[in-house]
């Protein structure tokens, strides 16, 4: 596989203990970055860390409350002497229903996670790469962003405001020497398919013309 040289390079993974985040952090590690893993799930993220090669740092804190966020990158930063490079990667479904079905409270755990926490971290990281004149953030979106899924308004309208502020934070940041990038990915087989219905996992492998997800 091809790899990039990342070396002396400081990394912030959120949702970083399993799926497509741990997957990140390897990628992260072979190419030479110090890597700080990111998740809520203490047990997991310790056994994670446990397995990794490289330079690992770890900090466990739930990314939707701002004073944690705020409290982690400044422990990141004093562990690893910077922060590069920002992936925000956590997320969840949410629930499979109708808009019209859906609780207020499901709807703003999905929007407090899948996109104010996005913001969280941006706002506490971007300040550390303004001082240093560099950085790199990555925002995971998702094709639901762009297209809109069905029984899934609360995810693809979270997705949608990570493209938006991925845009906005971008244009902010251009003079710094600092790129800020979304990603949006159709359906990868994770964990995350535990919270979706079967028949909205059938809507999505639907669309995928080649019929299989990653």
């Amino acid at each position: 596989m091809n790899k990039i040289d990342l070396s002396n390079k400081r990394a912030v993974v959120t949702g970083a203990a399993q799926g497509i985040g741990l997957a990140i952090v390897q990628r992260l590690l072979e190419s030479g970055a110090a890597v700080s893993l990111w998740d809520r799930d203490a047990d997991l993220l310790a056994q994670v860390c446990s397995q990794l090669e490289g330079k690992v740092d770890s900090q466990v804190l739930d990314i939707t409350v701002p004073e944690a966020v705020a409290d982690a990158a400044s422990a990141t930063q004093a562990a690893l002497g910077g922060i590069d490079i920002l992936v925000n990667n956590a997320g969840i479904a949410g629930a499979s229903k109708k808009t019209w079905e859906y609780d207020l409270a499901e709807w703003q755990a999905v929007i407090d996670l899948d996109l104010t926490a996005v913001f969280l971290c941006c706002r506490a990281v971007a300040p550390m790469m303004m001082a240093q004149n560099y950085g790199r953030i990555v925002n995971i979106a998702s094709i639901a962003g762009k297209e809109g899924n069905p029984n899934a308004s609360a995810y693809s309208a979270a997705k949608a405001g990570v493209i938006g502020l991925t845009k906005s934070l971008g244009k902010e940041l251009a003079d710094y020497d600092i790129a800020v990038n979304c990603i949006t990915p159709a359906a990868a087989k994770t964990r995350i398919f535990d919270q979706i219905s079967q028949e909205h996992i059938d809507y999505m492998l639907s669309k995928i013309p080649r019929g299989r997800f990653l």
